[in-house]
């Protein structure tokens, strides 16, 4: 009788412990803190990183239930980053100091996904044009961004030539197509990583200038922002989305394959299909430009200087906001 009741209560006690168990594993899936992130654009090889951490489930390992949400317009994940409406947005460095300097919007980048720039001075192989200098009395394309007019003076100011005598004009978006038409000698504006491939993929022959080789300098292509009311309240949930996001970059570096299929299996098809012959392409222009010896995601506040020195002799601010409201690390 009394081995019966041990035993009785060895079961029952089991059954219990079994039952806290499963309502802990429970009570944590549940809990899991939602984290709404904009993409600078459509899904393409550069945001693979996320997909990845999302399906191997490394944002859940970090306790994050991750929304991956699209712009509908260019600003948003800028603007809404700014009021909250979204934890992180995807923005390009430039514009995040030009942002807090001249129109004081309180955004700060919290982790830097590409670490040189993908805009390139973009113009035909057989072009006799062939560097910046070259563009004298030519005619370049370009979005009608100032932050573009500038890349374009200094690389043609440091390969020795005069800015005022090359005649700018705003295709808006139709960088390719008035490049391939010979509206223009070349664009500014056109991505190495999207743009160029595109083209290649058509069968034309494309050449381009590193702007980082004349005078502009090497700076953050995409960081992650966030509000600074967001940092404060939500400091340690940002801090486990980027541990999770090297995860899936790591991912990304050693199996791309697999991360671009993950990546097309999560495309936007109806508004942005991917061609996976550009996107291959994509990823390994993108890669090395994405690798840090000091971890995926780190940034310098050398690098953010040494922009805002550039953005502020350019005349595109007047003052440099402090280092500190500009990045975290």
């Amino acid at each position: 009788m009394k081995k019966a009741l041990v035993l009785f209560i060895s079961i029952a006690l089991g059954a219990t412990l079994t039952a806290c168990g499963d309502k802990e594993a429970t009570g944590k899936a549940d809990e899991l803190k939602e984290l709404d992130v904009m993409l600078d654009w459509y899904p393409n090889a550069v945001h693979s990183f996320l997909y990845v951490a999302k399906e191997k489930g490394y944002f859940e390992e970090e306790g994050l239930d991750v929304s991956i949400q699209f712009p509908a317009n260019p600003t948003d994940p800028l603007n809404l980053a700014a009021s909250g409406k979204i934890d992180i947005g995807f923005y390009y460095q430039p514009d995040v100091i030009m942002a807090r300097a001249n129109e004081d919007i309180p955004v700060k980048s919290t982790g830097v996904v590409v670490r040189s720039p993908l805009n390139h001075l973009v113009f035909k192989e057989d072009s006799p044009v062939q560097t910046p200098k070259d563009f004298e009395g030519k005619k370049v394309g370009y979005p009608g961004i100032p932050l573009n007019e500038a890349i374009l003076k200094t690389m043609v100011k440091s390969d020795g030539g005069d800015p005022e005598a090359v005649e700018m004009v705003n295709v808006e978006f139709e960088l390719g197509s008035s490049l391939i038409a010979d509206k223009v000698d070349g664009v500014i504006g056109a991505y190495i990583n999207h743009e160029v491939p595109v083209l290649e993929s058509k069968g034309h022959g494309i050449a381009y200038n590193n702007p980082v080789d004349y005078g502009v300098p090497s700076y953050y292509e995409l960081v992650g922002v966030t509000s600074d009311q967001t940092w404060e309240d939500e400091q340690k949930k940002i801090e486990a989305f980027w541990r999770a996001a090297e995860k899936g970059y790591d991912f990304m570096e050693k199996k791309p394959d697999e991360a671009l299929d993950i990546l097309l299996d999560n495309q936007d098809e109806a508004n942005f299909p991917l061609d996976e012959e550009v996107e291959t392409k994509s990823m390994e222009i993108l890669l090395p430009k994405m690798e840090s010896e000091h971890g995926f995601g780190s940034q310098s506040e050398d690098a953010w200087q040494e922009t805002a020195d550039w953005l502020k002799e350019t005349g595109l601010i007047e003052e440099i906001p402090e280092m500190e409201d500009l990045f975290v690390e």
